[in-house]
């Protein structure tokens, strides 16, 4: 990559698998909470990629 290339903004997790784990308020499908639903075309990348680097944590605890 040269130093005027970006790198690609982060895709959302979405695997159209919407529903909501009332206990512990994230999506079953990509573990997001819904404020990061919500939230997620407006984030920052650096905010998208601390969701992301979250996620496999919390959908060991879904």
């Amino acid at each position: 990559m040269s130093g005027s290339e970006s790198p690609k903004p982060p895709q959302s997790p979405c695997i159209r698998v919407c529903v909501l784990d009332d206990a512990r308020r994230h999506c079953t499908g990509c573990a997001r909470t819904v404020d990061e639903i919500a939230r997620w075309w407006t984030m920052r990348d650096d905010e998208k990629r601390a969701v992301l680097a979250q996620l496999p944590q919390r959908r060991r605890g879904l």
